[in-house]
């Protein structure tokens, strides 16, 4: 990790229409300026200040920041122990194709603590972003573009759910394990838009595609893990991109990794009479 002493910004991997930072400043971070994409952030630790549509705006530890397409604003430290923050520089006709038309949404005063955006920012910022996986690209936009809405107060249209395109929606990603499924595998399967489908297969499953597609991983990593495979050949064959990023996934979903997992259930089996 770099000092805190010295002003830094690291750039993520790209993904197609969103730039993502992690950076810490001292002090005066930037001058006055503007972007054509929404700028959606947390900050992580300090206290961040910025002008922002006539006001100083202060974003503290935990806060999430949506500064508005085109809206000038500037950046600097709050205090003398300076701020660190993450960034996503989202272009607004990705969420717009989530919204399907409607008005994009402007989140009053630039920080916000809702909860819920502030769980799509986080996603949207995390540092192993499965940058291979469509449908979670997907549905990392999908749940942006809805919490922005909630946080604006914005009424979301009526939705009414397919049915059967979820079921057959299911079926595809079935059909496809271990391997992934695009969306417009998807779309072209069901007859539906994939901003549709997805908000049909969490109406009637519970979960996203994407959550649903690693769940079915992880219940074939254990049981290859319970037949004695090695925790690399384990996530091989279910389909992840490796060990490390099986075992997050493990431990997001059950609570501990997987190899404390195994031990656990072996010492349950042999307290079997």
């Amino acid at each position: 990790m770099v000092s805190q002493s010295k002003d830094w910004i690291r750039q993520a991997m790209p993904l197609a229409g969103v730039e993502r930072i992690e950076a810490y400043f001292g002090g005066k971070a930037y001058g006055r300026h503007r972007h054509d994409t929404y700028a959606i952030g947390i900050t992580q630790r300090g206290v961040q200040s910025f002008h922002y549509r006539g006001g100083l705006v202060r974003s503290l530890p935990g806060h999430t920041m949506v500064l508005h397409p085109d809206e000038p604003h500037d950046g600097q430290a709050g205090t003398e122990e300076g701020f660190g923050y993450r960034m996503a520089y989202v272009a607004p006709a990705l969420l717009q194709q989530a919204l399907g038309g409607r008005a994009l949404p402007f989140i009053a005063g630039g920080v916000s603590t809702h909860p819920a955006l502030q769980r799509a920012a986080l996603a949207l910022l995390q540092e192993d972003y499965p940058l291979r996986d469509e449908l979670a690209w997907y549905e990392a936009l999908s749940d942006m573009a809805s919490a922005l809405q909630d946080a604006a107060g914005l009424r979301s249209p009526r939705h009414t759910p397919d049915f059967h395109a979820a079921c057959r929606a299911r079926e595809c990603i079935h059909e496809a394990l271990p391997h992934s499924v695009s969306m417009a595998q998807l779309e072209s399967a069901c007859g539906r838009d994939r901003w549709s489908l997805s908000r049909d297969f969490k109406w009637f499953f519970g979960t996203s595609p994407y959550r649903y597609l690693s769940l079915r991983r992880l219940d074939s990593a254990r049981q290859q893990m319970l037949l004695g495979q090695s925790l690399a050949d384990c996530a091989d064959a279910a389909g992840f991109a490796d060990q490390s990023h099986m075992t997050r996934q493990f431990v997001r979903t059950f609570g501990l990794p997987p190899a404390r997992w195994l031990q656990t259930v072996n010492v349950h089996d042999r307290s079997r009479p």
